[in-house]
């Protein structure tokens, strides 16, 4: 083949030499919530739906209101505080005064001793009923104007999207109900099933590669996490790599393959994979040679899908048709039918 031949026939060459094939294992796997950035919604305390301003698939920010409830409880709390409130009020005043007719000598010590007990008391009231209702998350700042005293928010405790919803305005809750599940979809976890016979190939740290079995996607991640104990009907092992996921390309319920390099194998000899035809049922590299290309038999060895190991039949250094090879079998073919002619 001339020059002109071999520039129209896109065939490109190559020189043979040194590679490490890498032996890759495949896994399947399937993409998760990344539960350290997932959280159930419960209100923690009873109440009826007033209204619920979140819908599903919604993305909400950190704080932003889910719900309102009409709740007893929190009505009671909150009244419970208020009183707490008046009677420090008082106690304050009382204290004052005392404390001045004390300072006057006109009082005996003991009536400004108990006043100052009394004012205590009264703080430590207004805190334990401050701190009830901080445990439940709902607010202490509300007077009591009609219809404020029940009013329970639930809000968002961080940025992520409403993945589920179990209430309904008018429904009656309980205050251990999910009622909302909200998970930060910018990370996402790629759950990887191990049979207990690959175990010891994986390694938390290592590079992985990610493939979607539903459509051509990719994504490289490092190992963070390997399960300890193996399933007594699976025998398999869970590992975990924690993916980015700024395009929520990656949903939760996919079904992925994980590609890990298992081994490593330094070979002398190796050439691209496209190189090698089979000619006349035997592995053949077309070695460039002045004028053009002549096939070379070759024994092969080792390969990871993109290199190839060759055992015999070429040197180090040696130019072969890396790319375009087929063309290059096609035109020896025509030659032999030709000849036989």
């Amino acid at each position: 083949m001339d020059a002109q031949r071999i520039q129209v026939a896109g065939l490109k060459a190559a020189q043979a030499g040194p590679s490490v094939i890498r032996s890759v294992l495949q896994l399947p796997g399937e993409i998760r919530f990344n539960e350290d950035r997932t959280a159930h919604v419960v209100p923690r305390v009873a109440g009826v739906a007033e209204s619920v301003p979140a819908n599903l698939g919604q993305n909400v920010k950190k704080g932003q209101l889910l719900a309102v409830l009409s709740s007893v409880a929190v009505s009671e709390q909150r009244s419970e505080l208020l009183g707490a409130q008046k009677r420090l009020a008082l106690a304050r005043t009382t204290y004052q005064r005392e404390k001045q007719l004390w300072e006057e000598k006109v009082s005996a010590e003991q009536d400004y001793l108990q006043a100052r007990q009394a004012k205590s008391e009264a703080e430590i009231a207004v805190h334990n009923a401050q701190q009830k209702l901080s445990a439940i998350g709902a607010s202490s700042n509300v007077s009591s104007r009609s219809g404020a005293l029940n009013r329970f928010e639930v809000r968002a405790p961080f940025n992520g999207m409403v993945v589920e919803k179990h209430i309904a305005l008018g429904e009656s809750v309980k205050e251990d109900a999910s009622i909302f599940t909200i998970s930060d979809l910018s990370t996402v976890w790629a759950e990887i099933i191990v049979p207990a016979k690959d175990i010891n190939v994986i390694r938390v740290g290592e590079k992985v590669t990610i493939r979607a079995t539903a459509f051509d996607s990719t994504a490289s991640g490092t190992v963070s996490y390997i399960g300890a104990l193996i399933g007594e009907q699976t025998r398999t092992a869970k590992a975990r790599v924690t993916l980015s996921n700024p395009q929520m390309a990656w949903r939760p319920g996919l079904f992925i393959n994980v590609e890990i390099v298992s081994k490593e194998t330094p070979v002398p000899v190796a050439v691209s994979l496209d190189a090698v035809q089979n000619v006349d049922e035997k592995p053949t590299i077309f070695v460039r040679v002045p004028g053009g290309f002549i096939a070379q038999p070759v024994t092969i060895g080792l390969s990871d899908g993109k290199t190839i190991e060759v055992v015999k039949g070429l040197k180090p250094g040696t130019q072969y048709a890396a790319a375009g090879s087929f063309t290059i079998k096609s035109e020896l073919g025509k030659s032999s039918a030709e000849h036989a002619h």
